[in-house]
């Protein structure tokens, strides 16, 4: 029998550069469990990845040594290629199709959900090994919940384009299919672009459609703002340029 390909999420705090908490408190014990009898791992990045094993080894003591674990990292295509198609990863899955559990972790939140990861989970029902997703935090669940705005239905769009003219017009598209279905709109930014998105966001946006900005999510000084575009106009925010966002809208 293969094993098990387990989608282990990260806590949302790495890279922010706030001091990194008991991960007791970010994830369930039971992922932690699943996380520290893992001896195969797939990764965005191993140092990352090795940090995170210190931290599950605080709360649940690790079956073997970090330096007798299988870490090995995702493919990164050339720029302008598409993602490694499934027979590019089969070699990925050779722990599992041999028998052995492994661990698909990405850099914070969840694998394959606004991370790298769904071309190997693809890979793994291709060949038929099990895919469990363990419980754990996700940015985009967690801002929806918070902002107040429909949960019923809603669309995550992912990073919207730099180009400003380009960014413009998908935001108007965005609107206006917000606008015809009745759907939460949600994206993402590079941290550093926060300020900009926001700014251009609150630009574009009609006044009667609500914007909600969710900053730093699981972490002591998180906040989520939602208001009709009108009165972010009238009393503009802030975002900070180095803490996860998530934005998004619902017209009305």
């Amino acid at each position: 029998m293969s094993g098990t390909l387990f989608l282990v999420p990260n806590a949302l705090d790495v890279g922010t550069g706030e001091a990194a908490a008991d991960l007791g408190d970010r994830l369930p014990l039971g992922t932690l469990r699943v996380a520290a009898r893992l001896g195969h791992w797939v990764c965005e990045n191993a140092k990352t990845t090795r940090a995170f094993l210190k931290r599950v080894d605080a709360v649940c003591p690790l079956a073997q040594p970090i330096q007798a674990l299988t870490i090995v990292e995702l493919p990164r295509p050339p720029k302008g290629r598409a993602a490694a198609a499934h027979a590019d990863l089969a070699s990925l899955l050779a722990p599992a199709l041999a028998g052995h559990d492994v661990g698909l972790i990405s850099e914070a939140g969840l694998p394959a959900l606004a991370d790298p990861g769904a071309q190997l989970v693809a890979a793994a029902h291709a060949v038929r090994v099990r895919v469990v997703a363990l419980p754990g935090a996700s940015s985009i669940a967690l801002a929806i919940a918070a902002s107040g705005l429909d949960g019923q239905s809603f669309a995550f769009v992912g990073y919207l384009p730099i180009n400003a003219a380009e960014r413009n017009d998908r935001i108007r598209e965005l609107e206006a299919a917000s606008r015809r279905l009745t759907q939460t709109q949600v994206a993402i930014e590079t941290p550093y672009r926060n300020p900009a998105l926001l700014a251009t966001l609150v630009a574009q946006l009609q006044p009667t459609t609500v914007l909600s900005v969710s900053v730093g999510l699981t972490l002591a000084g998180e906040s989520t703002r939602s208001a009709p575009v009108a009165r972010w106009r009238a009393e503009p925010g802030s975002v900070p340029a180095d803490v996860p966002a998530v934005f998004a809208w619902l017209a009305r």
